[in-house]
Order: structure tokens, then C-alpha cells, then sequence
């Protein structure tokens, strides 16, 4: 009967001293003994990711926005931040675009490209790499984020963060990604890549031939009248 106690006793210390070193070993306890020792291997938490998190430059009339959208996946909530941001960097230049907070990890909406501005109508009066002379026209600048319209890196941050391909929006005939489109620019109008001017450019010589072809064929029916009264 002595020898069943003193067994009981024995295993039931072995359980105590197991566990104990299972919390040492999860509590990062330098003196407790391996893993491999007390028969338990730690489960290391998975990263979290902004995977699927997007980016997107447009052109919305006349206005340079960027559209993003932004998905935190963090299955063992792991993350210390549910801020987001876009970085914005290009050789020594950098801007921080602050975007909000994810709820529910989630996070989407739109935001002005630096640089660009509207007023209370939602009608652009401001580009990047743009600004106002004193005679109020618009001018070409090396300043107002001018070097966002070039070659950019750009890098969604929460914790973690993703880098996503990003570009100034191109212009189309329907919407303008600077003055030039708009005749704000003085003496540089119709001096610039926009689509919108390329069309009224392409439009000129067919718009003054088809004027001579109009009064050609009115000098014709003139020609024609007096002749016909001399006869």
C-alpha cells in the first residue's frame, strides 16, 4: 500500500513539473528546459498582411484623385496599428498621405493627389506641379508636388505595410489632369500632352478647310448669277 502511495505521489510531481515548464517555456524563461525536453513546441502566430490592398490614381472631372481600398488580414490579431497611410516617395522627396483607420480591418475611399485642389463645388482650380501668377494665370512649377506626376514609389502602411504601383492619372478627352485643357494657362495654352487640346488641335485644319469649301462655293454661285444676268 506504501509502495501505490509513494507511486502517486511520484507521478502527480511529474505532471506539476511538466506544466511548470511548459509556462516557463511559453513565458520565454531562460532556465526552463527545452522543448524537446518537456515533450511541448511552441505555435508561432502568422504575420498579418495587407495583401489585396490596392492604390489607384484617376481623373475625375478635371480633378487628380487616388482611390484606395485596404485589407488587413491578421487571423491571431496580432497587429499593433489600424492607422493607414500612403508613402509617397521619389529620390530625396517624401509625403505621407494619411488615409483613416481600418474598421473591421477594413479601410476604403478616395483622396486628392497632392498638389491638387478644388473649391466648394468639387471644381478643380489646382494641380500638382501648377500655380497661380500674379496676372492669376497658371505656370509650370518645380514646387506643389510637381515630382509626384514622375516615376513615384508608393507604400501602404499600417503594421505591416505593402508596396503598390502607382501613377498620376492620364488625361483623356474628357477630363483634364492639368490647365492647360481648360485655356488657365496664358500664353502656354495648347502647349501641353492633354488629350482634350490634341482633339481642338486635330480639329483646326479640318474646321478651315471645310470654311474654304464654304466660300469657294459661295464665290462659285456668284460667278454663276452674274453670268446668268448678262445673258
Amino acid at each position: 500500500m506504501r509502495k501505490i502511495v509513494l507511486s502517486a505521489a511520484l507521478a502527480a510531481a511529474l505532471v506539476v513539473m511538466g506544466g511548470s515548464a511548459a509556462l516557463a517555456v511559453e513565458d520565454g524563461d531562460p532556465s526552463a528546459p527545452s522543448p524537446a525536453a518537456t515533450g511541448y513546441t511552441p505555435v508561432d502566430p502568422t504575420e498579418p498582411t495587407l495583401g489585396g490592398s490596392t492604390a489607384v490614381g484617376e481623373c475625375d472631372r478635371d480633378v487628380p484623385w487616388i482611390n484606395y481600398s485596404v485589407f488587413l488580414l491578421d487571423p491571431d490579431n496580432v497587429a499593433t496599428g489600424h492607422v493607414a497611410s500612403l508613402v509617397m516617395t521619389a529620390g530625396d522627396e517624401e509625403y505621407k498621405v494619411e488615409l483613416g483607420t481600418l474598421v473591421d480591418n477594413k479601410l476604403s475611399g478616395r483622396v486628392l493627389w497632392p498638389g491638387a485642389e478644388v473649391d466648394e463645388n468639387g471644381n478643380a482650380i489646382g494641380w500638382p506641379g501648377w500655380t497661380i501668377d500674379a496676372s492669376g494665370t497658371y505656370v509650370p512649377t518645380d514646387e506643389n508636388f510637381a515630382w509626384t506626376r514622375g516615376d513615384i514609389k508608393a507604400v501602404i502602411q499600417v503594421n505591416p505595410q505593402l508596396e503598390v504601383p502607382l501613377s498620376y492619372p492620364e488625361a483623356t478627352p474628357d477630363c483634364a489632369t492639368n490647365p492647360i485643357a481648360l485655356g488657365l494657362t496664358g500664353d502656354v495654352a495648347g502647349k501641353g500632352d492633354l488629350a482634350r487640346t490634341g482633339v481642338e488641335a486635330a480639329m483646326l485644319p479640318i474646321s478651315l478647310f471645310a470654311g474654304a469649301l464654304v466660300l469657294v462655293g459661295v464665290g462659285a454661285m456668284i460667278v454663276t448669277r452674274r453670268r446668268g444676268s448678262n445673258a
